[in-house]
């Protein structure tokens, strides 16, 4: 009964494997094998797959089923769940019995209906590229309709999906239709592209409609068109690789990812989908990556799997009013053809694997993504955000690939159900930085210069990694260069740079230096910051004429340069947009603090928690603290925006980091002291309010466990507006009311820059703790930026985070001084033998130190020797972690002849270092000898029998010893029962 106790057991497992996705795929091709294998009949199929019934009650029914049929059924069904789900996990493993019993049912087939069922998993596989094509065949040879065609091909319906309604019709229809379908499918070739047929061309008119596109989309993607579009910046001189990543981690990846990757199959997590999102922080470079993408694609040098590119920006969709139907988005917004406009959207109709869309700042839309408004008809008008999310979803021209771009605040869950996949755009690189300075600089001595400056600060350093900051950075180096006012360490620093910068550049008056520059230019930062605080309220990035004229904007403010010109492009009436989102939370700071027109409740609303946006009540009170004659008008469709709280979040780090000491005397002739002060300390209120109901969230510890704070991205920012306000008292105050033993902060998109401000605030805690901070972009600049809070470090955790040896060499030389360091986990980064030297002498010095862990990463029979030299002179060291290296049997000899007389040890993990039978006899020495040892991993190695041997043996020496694991290695399969027989310790 055991298999069948097992579906009951694993019951929620099996259903949360079956169902996370939101795609009913994984039920329905364990519902094909089951049919196949004669386990279902037709009768039971249908009573599970009842159209319309949620996904979850259909996969509850199957396992009902599934149970009362008995333990064979049981059995089965595992099989086909291991065949459609091999990584699923908590669900346990099957014998191999069942998997053969799978391929002995499959093979037996009689007459042609049968086969559509003991084939059915195959024939859905082979029909889900053809379905045209079999259709085709079946209509011409009188077994099918019209009416059937359109029941099969329902637009809602996933190519796998239309290749089962086909079969099911198929198999209604008799033996002769089945035998239609099966000699089709047996004639049918392989799939191959039509772009690379020789025998197949597109039609004339769409070839003359692709050129007049590409032509279109080359001129406007050949100059940067965000921040540097009023400088004319070519793309192919400036353009400069950001950092991509898989947001899921992805086994089949070697090496960084290519902007080709971004539409290709590595990676895809869900091949039903057609949607690619590319996430990236606000001014990370997402506009700049599809701008170079689709220049490539015009000039034919990359992407070339796809005949015809629509490029959409949701910001200018924003204006959009009109209700359209898909060939209005695609034409009017695109590129209108000059003739045979019906046959060329058919054509796209007909060969969506041939288009791609792609679609620019979501976030920026004003309606928030919804899947409450189907629609599948490609001639149906509707509202723009309707349209573009029935693309995303795939009810609309399902098969055509999809990029969109967002910031990761701005999309939940219910969008990333319809990824394919999910590429992250982590900012420039420190290379990256270096190449981005030297090709924004035509003077090779001006780009040295300022290159030298930033790694004098590293500070500002670390903001470079932000693509926007860093061209900010070049474009006012000599500002930079010649700072006689100290150094530059915070984004708004960085900002009041180019400020300073745009006036005096512009600015007719040459004396305009010094302090007095922001007084004489007062009136345009006022006009300008209304603007901008009236766009982020409404959720408007392009204002037209009048919206100008309402704020005050003249004519002289626009030439100072914070605008550029843009095309409404449902009026083609010009209007202006800010060079950057980020520029125009900047002026919207300055507004706030500077305008004696808003409410003494803006700064308060500023900082309103997530709970207010939950409310739908966010921008609504934003836009309250206006007078009521100033108030912008709502956009239509109500609610909230996925843009609202990451532009309130920006805008409110401006604000405290324009309400610093540090830059007060910048007010002193712009704003009465007693208003400045008073907004300073509602500010340090906010912070402070914030902050606590953080802490109140902090759960009680369980007994005999550390208690934990798991932060969320809100904490990481009102961590980011105390380190832009740079006041050591608010730091201290904060982090006084804050007990914990561990603080976690993975997946928080913490990068260097987030790292300065976590070091400026943490390094005043009162008690030690251990910092994990997995998962994110930290980088050998982001280590650096940690140093200054590692004294209060007890441990810390850095797990994929793109470190290299450079990095490890600057945090072990401070992290040696510091008494309370004792853990560090490094996998999954970059890490090669060089850095091990560092590992060895801390092990030397620091005699508390107890856990190391740099499994993952480069290291080979070199760094293990040169690390077992400073184990040899530790006796503190209780766990050592150095799976997935490449150490093999000398490197474990040389950990061997170090560890075997350690009093401390208690875990080892050598787990896939290619350690053989010679190497598992030299560790055999530390079970033997090491009477502290407990644990011993050595799977996924190449131990044969003798090595095996050498560790029972040793074992018998040992009580202490609770497990030695060496599962997936080369041991037969009666070995493995033989060794399990002798020694029960041995995990086989």
């Amino acid at each position: 009964m055991f298999v069948q106790e097992l579906v009951l057991r694993q019951r929620t497992e099996i259903l949360n494997a079956l169902c996370s996705s939101g795609s009913a795929e994984h039920l329905e091709q364990v519902l094909d094998i089951l049919l196949s294998q004669g386990e279902l009949t037709w009768e039971d199929y249908q009573n599970i797959q009842v159209s319309g019934r949620a996904l979850h009650c259909n996969a509850r029914k199957l396992l009902d089923l599934v149970y009362i049929k008995g333990e064979d059924t049981c059995g089965l069904f595992f099989a086909a769940f291991k065949r459609v789900l091999p990584d699923a996990k908590g669900v346990g493993t099957l014998s191999s019995g069942c998997s053969s019993t799978l391929e002995e049912k499959e093979e037996h087939q009689s007459t042609c209906t049968e086969t559509l069922l003991t084939q059915r998993p195959s024939l859905v596989e082979k029909l889900r590229g053809c379905i045209d094509g079999a259709l085709e065949d079946l209509v011409t040879s009188g077994h099918f309709t019209s009416a059937d065609c359109c029941e099969v091909q329902l637009p809602i319906h996933t190519p796998c999906q239309q290749a089962r309604r086909l079969l099911d019709h198929v198999r209604s229809k008799g033996e002769s239709a089945a035998k239609v379908v099966l000699q089709f499918i047996q004639h049918k070739q392989e799939p191959v592209s039509p772009l690379s047929h020789e025998k197949w061309t597109p039609p004339k008119e769409v070839l003359k409609y692709q050129k007049k596109l590409s032509s279109s989309i080359s001129a406007q993607s050949c100059f940067l068109s965000t921040y540097g579009g009023t400088s004319h910046m070519s793309l192919d001189d400036i353009y400069t690789d950001g950092q991509l990543e898989l947001a899921h981690n992805c086994v089949d990846v070697n090496g960084p990812l290519g902007l080709e990757d971004i539409v290709g199959a590595v990676g895809t997590v869900n091949k039903e989908a057609d949607t690619v999102l590319v996430s990236g922080e606000a001014g990370g470079g997402k506009s700049t990556l599809l701008q170079r993408l689709h220049l490539l694609w015009a000039r034919g040098a990359a992407l070339q799997d796809f005949l015809l590119l629509f490029p959409f920006s949701c910001r200018r969709l924003n204006s959009e009013q009109r209700e359209l139907s898909l060939r209005e988005l695609l034409f009017q917004h695109c590129c209108w053809p000059d003739r045979q406009q019906e046959e060329i959207f058919q054509f796209i109709l007909d060969h969506p694997h041939l288009i791609l869309f792609t679609f620019d700042g979501l976030d920026e839309l004003k309606q928030s993504f919804s899947d409450e408004h189907r629609l599948c008809c490609p001639t149906q008008r509707a509202p723009v955000h309707i349209l573009l999310f029935n693309l995303i979803q795939g009810s609309l021209m399902k098969g055509v690939r999809k990029v969109v771009t967002s910031r990761p605040e701005a999309v939940g869950p219910l969008f990333k159900k319809h990824l394919c996949k999910e590429v992250l755009l982590k900012g420039f690189s420190p290379s990256g930085i270096d190449c981005f300075v030297r090709k924004h600089h035509s003077d090779a001595h001006v780009a040295a210069k300022v290159l030298e400056s930033l790694r004098t600060n590293t500070a500002l350093l670390g903001l470079c990694h932000s693509p926007v900051l860093c061209w900010i950075v070049s474009q006012c180096h000599k500002e930079l260069l010649g700072c006689g006012e100290g150094s530059l360490t915070t984004i708004t620093d960085v900002y009041l740079m180019i400020l300073q910068h745009f006036f005096q550049h512009q600015s007719s008056q040459k004396n305009t230096t010094g302090l007095c520059w922001l007084q004489q230019h007062l009136q345009t930062v006022l006009h300008l910051g209304k603007l901008a605080f009236d766009g982020i309220g409404a959720t408007c990035y392009i204002f037209s004429g009048t919206d100008l004229e309402t704020c005050g904007v003249t004519e002289k403010d626009i030439c100072m340069g914070f605008l550029m010109r843009s095309k409404d492009i449902s009026t083609h009436a010009e209007g202006y947009e800010f060079l950057h989102l980020t520029m125009q939370c900047f002026f919207a700071a300055l507004y706030i603090v500077l305008s004696d027109n808003t409410d003494r409740s803006t700064i308060p609303k500023l900082f309103e928690t997530q709970k207010m946006k939950e409310a739908g009540q966010s921008s609504r009170c934003f836009i309250a603290c206006l007078p009521s004659t100033d108030q912008p008008q709502r956009p239509s469709g109500g609610g909230t925006t996925a843009a609202e709280m990451p532009n309130r979040q920006i805008t409110a780090t401006f604000v405290s980091g324009l309400l610093s000491q540090r830059h007060r005397n910048l007010w002193l002739h712009c704003c009465p002291s007693a208003v400045m002060e008073k907004r300073v300390r509602q500010v340090v209120k906010c912070l402070s309010k914030g902050m606590q109901k953080h802490f109140k969230s902090i759960p009680q510890p369980v007994e005999g466990e550390k208690k934990s704070m798991h932060a969320m991205p809100g904490f990481v920012w009102l961590i980011k507006c105390i380190y832009e306000l740079q006041e050591d008292r608010v730091a201290i105050d904060a982090m006084s009311k804050l007990e914990v033993d561990h603080l976690k902060l993975t997946y928080c998109n913490i990068g260097p820059v987030e790292c300065t401000a976590l070091a400026y605030v943490l390094q005043h805690l009162r008690n030690p703790v251990g910092l994990q901070l997995d998962n994110n972009s930290v980088g050998d600049v982001g280590v650096e930026q940690l140093l200054p809070c590692m004294h209060i470090c007890n441990s810390l955790y850095l797990r994929n985070n793109n470190i290299t040896d450079e990095g490890i060499r600057k945090l072990l030389a401070k992290t040696i001084q510091c008494e309370n360091f004792k853990k560090i986990a490094l996998f999954n980064n970059n890490l090669t033998d060089a850095c091990t030297q560092h590992f060895s002498r801390l092990l030397k010095i620091k005699q508390n130190f107890v856990s190391l862990r740099l499994g993952n990463n480069n290291l080979t029979e070199k760094g293990a020797q040169q690390l077992a030299e400073g184990l040899k002179c530790n006796h503190s060291l209780q766990y050592l972690g150095l799976w997935g290296n490449k150490i093999g049997d000398a490197g474990a000899e040389a950990l061997a002849t170090a560890l075997e007389n350690s009093k401390t040890l208690v875990w080892l993990s050598l787990v896939d270092n290619g350690v053989g039978s010679a190497g598992a006899c030299a560790l055999s020495n530390i079970i033997k000898n090491c009477t502290s040892l407990e644990e011993l991993w050595l799977t996924e190695n190449h131990i044969t029998r003798s090595g095996v041997e050498s560790l029972i043996q040793a074992m018998q020496h040992n009580t202490h010893v609770k497990s030695v694991w060496l599962r997936n290695n080369d041991l037969s399969l009666e070995e493995v029962e033989e060794m399990k027989q002798r020694e029960s310790r041995l995990i086989l």
